[in-house]
């Protein structure tokens, strides 16, 4: 059953409210993991992701997710298919679980930016370093974490699905653990892996992270 706690004014208990939320992230893609992908159009699953996606939503299937949100990112909406198909679930669309946005380091392979000072530094220092022409990490974090606080207030006690990208999964881990953004590196968020927040009434619980296999649920707090 739900729990309850006393409510402000004498006007007796109130039920604690807690929405679960499946961080998704997309599958393998074509350009593979050499090159930045961003937020470029046309870049779609390759077969391994195809496949790592319809694995990833016979899992999912079997918990009871009541809606699905994704990124607008070709590759993350690939992956949200198979998962739609699924649960019989439309899914709806959020500019808020978009990649991080990598300015002019999109396209680019990772050999042509290793050299680079900024790429060095903004990996040693991911909180006050801005990616040219692109986002900051802080900026990445505030839209995720107030796109997961706007999405509880339309989803209490439900759990929710969001399909994005590990770069956003990250930030929000980071957010909920009270981890610094400097450390999230230390966080693997892999292929298509659901690490799992509810977020309640009494706070944050960060359940499990990068799973690639069966996730237990319900959770009860």
């Amino acid at each position: 059953g739900r729990e309850w706690q006393s409510s402000v004014g004498g006007r007796g208990p109130r039920p604690v409210s807690t929405t679960t939320f499946l961080l998704i992230r997309h599958a393998a893609h074509l350009l593979a993991g050499d090159t930045i992908a961003g937020r470029s159009a046309g870049v779609y699953l390759s077969p391994l992701g195809h496949e790592q996606a319809r694995a990833m939503a016979n899992r999912v299937a079997t918990l009871p997710v009541r809606a699905i949100y994704c990124s607008p990112i070709d590759r993350a909406r690939e992956t949200a298919a198979p998962l739609s198909e699924r649960l019989q679930l439309p899914v709806q669309t959020s500019d808020a679980l978009s990649e991080l946005d990598f300015g002019e380091w999109t396209r680019k392979t990772l050999d042509e930016l290793r050299t680079q000072p900024l790429w060095q530094h903004w990996n040693a220092f991911r909180s006050g370093t801005r990616i040219p022409g692109g986002e900051s990490m802080l900026d990445l974090q505030s839209r995720i974490v107030g796109e997961m606080l706007r999405l509880r207030n339309h989803h209490p006690d439900q759990c929710v699905a969001l399909v994005t990208h590990g770069d956003v999964i990250k930030a929000a881990v980071a957010y909920w653990l009270g981890v610094a953004l400097d450390l999230f590196r230390r966080i693997e968020i892999g292929l298509a892996s659901v690490s799992v927040v509810a977020v309640g009434d009494r706070g944050p619980w960060v359940l499990c992270v990068n799973n690639t296999g069966e996730i237990q649920m319900p959770y009860s707090h």
